[in-house]
């Protein structure tokens, strides 16, 4: 069950409407931008065999 906040809107659709107002605001593109700058500094930071690593390990599911 997600919380309901002072605004007595869940956490999810606060999240939701907050990524529907930066779409508007900068463009879905803007998306693309920022996740190759993370990805670009992931893997400055842990090199290039990070991400064969977690490949390997995806679709599993974990912590539940």
């Amino acid at each position: 069950m997600e919380e309901t906040g002072k605004s007595g809107i869940t956490v999810r659709e606060a999240g939701k409407r907050g990524g529907e107002a930066v779409k508007a605001k900068y463009g879905s593109d803007y998306y693309k931008q920022i996740g190759k700058l993370g990805g670009d500094r992931t893997k400055a930071k842990y090199g290039d065999d990070f991400y064969s690593e977690i490949g390997k390990k995806g679709g599993r599911p974990i912590g539940k």
